[in-house]
């Protein structure tokens, strides 16, 4: 399974999206060296080394090998394989009170939209962590589709499902067991099953 590289720092984000960043990461996801991409994109190599630089420092490229060349060491690198997850709260600014405050309506679509950024920013920290340590996350996803044929039965199936949930949860819950933070969500499907 692919690494996760997350990313919670602003300035780490920002160097990942710096334009000439990104061309050298769609390049490096085959191994090269700064002379190889800046033949590549036409770019003198001192500014392509110092880009793969920062880009390393980022955590967002790694060394693949070093290469003995004309008395000097050719350093090979490629883009950290996997997806690379930007914490939510990041791309987010604003006043925290007012964004609690959202959050008190179960039905908003901020708070779902809040409860999936922490979802996305707890589980992408846990997986980057566990792709060190060589160990797999265990998580598990419920996915599934339902047709309301009023707006009004959205309200009776979420009492309904939280009911079920509560139970579920009762039977499982296990004093000093490991804990297991679950979040169920529903919103409107986009049309012809389009996502992009």
């Amino acid at each position: 399974m692919a690494a996760i590289t997350y990313l919670e720092e602003p300035a780490d984000v920002r160097v990942a999206l710096a334009p000439p960043r990104r061309e050298l990461l769609t390049h490096l996801r085959e191994p090269a060296s700064a002379t190889q991409l800046a033949a590549a994109l036409g770019l003198p190599r001192q500014r392509v080394n110092y880009h793969l630089r920062v880009l390393e420092a980022a955590g967002l490229v790694e060394l693949v090998e070093e290469r003995k060349r004309r008395g000097c060491v050719e350093r090979i690198l490629r883009a950290k394989p996997g997806a690379v997850v930007v914490d939510p709260a990041v791309m987010s600014a604003g006043d925290e009170q007012a964004r609690f405050a959202r959050l008190q309506d179960q039905y908003a679509a901020e708070h779902l939209v809040s409860v999936a950024a922490d979802t996305v920013r707890d589980v992408a920290r846990m997986q980057a962590k566990a792709d060190d340590a060589g160990k797999r996350l265990l998580t598990f996803t419920i996915e599934a589709e339902v047709r309301f044929a009023g707006p009004g039965d959205v309200h009776t199936f979420t009492d309904d499902l939280t009911e079920a949930v509560r139970q579920v949860v009762a039977r499982f819950d296990t004093e000093g067991g490991r804990p297991y933070r679950m979040v169920a969500g529903g919103y409107p499907a986009p049309r012809g099953g389009d996502r992009s």
